[in-house]
């Protein structure tokens, strides 16, 4: 069966590119179709900072106030010695401070599901189908899904992720665009926080080359945070996360044992390589790249749902501006979004080392305008290096 329509969308994948791209186009007159290759959608997440072009979209794209309902209301950041004891306090007051006006504290999970409840009734879902083949010409894209249909579309968005496969079958292999920076992280979501986890704080312990953080999300909800270095990303990403955490964080004192006990019982449990995309071109014909599909800033560079949404946005601005030139649409779409994202890539590949440093030295360094942040001057300071404000 083929489905044709001269304003249909398929858009692969329904994370948070994918919802907001899937929302915005529809309010450019176009008729979505997502097709996500897991079987339902997916919740939890780590936390982001969601600010800059992102928080501008949201406002214009009607969903800043149901953001702003899911907002993680920052409190204290304790941070602790490699035995366990705690080396300093940054205060809730002080946190918040930092994190600035137009920004909101947010679980990946969270923003899509504020931009699934928006866009739901707009968009035909397809979960558990995958794209099997894509075509194209000059006048449309037509792609075999797994369910037995094809899809005849104006436009294709690849949105599904950092391994993209429509970046794989239109573009090229991933090797020829991933840049590995060497690291890997664990996400999950915890029942209850664990024991001496004072409520309300983002408690995290750093040792050679190793981080744990516990996040009380609030509302009954937590967080674990596995973050380390390893100088064979891929092989850790093929062991995969009940065997590469477990033997990366054995001599780990403090919650490690508790929380890594939960591991196997977890509902969902991200676990991926800490890698960006640099792809020359995000656009091939018909098929667009959006989200970490195209360049993923990585979780260093704190910017990727905001990149995310903020490029849906300016996408279907594009294509408001060149009606009827799809190719026109999109070179203008990279030319105007492409400086912000090459940015925060390089952001991301300075100061990775800030995460989990090796050295005791590292880690004093890295922790220095930490420890200074009550201060107002320290503050601002610490603000811009992080970039919360995008």
């Amino acid at each position: 069966m083929t489905a044709s329509d001269p304003n249909r969308v398929l858009i692969v994948g329904a994370g948070i590119a994918g919802l907001a791209a899937a929302l915005r186009l529809h309010r450019a007159g176009r008729r979505p179709v997502v097709v996500e290759r897991s079987p339902a959608r997916r919740g939890g997440g780590y936390a982001v900072a969601f600010a800059g072009v992102g928080y501008d979209a949201a406002e214009r794209m009607g969903v800043l106030p149901a953001l702003a309902e899911r907002h993680i209301t920052p409190d204290e950041m304790v941070y602790l010695k490699p035995s366990g004891a705690v080396s300093f306090t940054v205060p809730g007051e002080t946190v918040r401070s930092m994190v600035g006006e137009r920004s909101l504290s947010l679980l990946r999970g969270d923003i899509e599901d504020v931009l699934y409840q928006a866009v739901r009734d707009h968009a035909e879902f397809r979960f558990g189908t995958v794209v099997e083949e894509i075509a194209q010409d000059e006048r449309e894209v037509r792609a075999r899904l797994s369910d037995g249909t094809t899809v005849t579309a104006e436009l294709l968005v690849g949105a599904d992720g950092l391994h993209s496969a429509t970046r794989t079958q239109v573009f090229g292999p991933e090797a020829d665009f991933r840049r590995d920076l060497d690291h890997m992280a664990g996400v999950f979501m915890l029942d209850r926080l664990p024991e001496g986890v004072p409520a309300g704080a983002t408690v995290s312990l750093t040792d050679a080359g190793r981080t744990l953080a516990i996040i009380d999300l609030g509302q009954g909800r937590a967080a674990a945070f596995f973050g380390y270095r390893t100088t064979d990303p891929q092989g850790e990403l093929a062991a995969g996360a009940a065997a590469a955490l477990p033997r990366a964080f054995a001599d780990v004192g403090w919650v490690a044992p508790e929380v890594l006990a939960r591991l196997a019982a977890a509902d969902s449990v991200y676990f991926d390589t800490i890698s960006q995309m640099v792809v020359p071109r995000w656009s091939r014909g018909r098929v667009v790249l959006l989200g970490d599909a195209a360049w993923c800033v990585t979780l260093f560079a704190g910017y990727g749902s905001s990149l995310a949404v903020g490029g849906a946005d300016l996408l279907g601005t594009a294509l408001e501006e060149h009606p009827g030139d799809i190719p026109a649409a999109l070179a203008a779409w990279e030319e105007r979004l492409r400086p912000e994202t090459e940015r925060k890539q390089r952001l991301g590949r300075r100061v990775k080392g800030l995460y989990a440093p090796v050295s005791p030295v590292a880690r004093w360094v890295r922790d220095l305008p930490l420890r200074m942040a009550s201060y107002p001057w320290a503050g601002r300071l610490l603000q811009r290096r992080l970039q919360l404000k995008g």
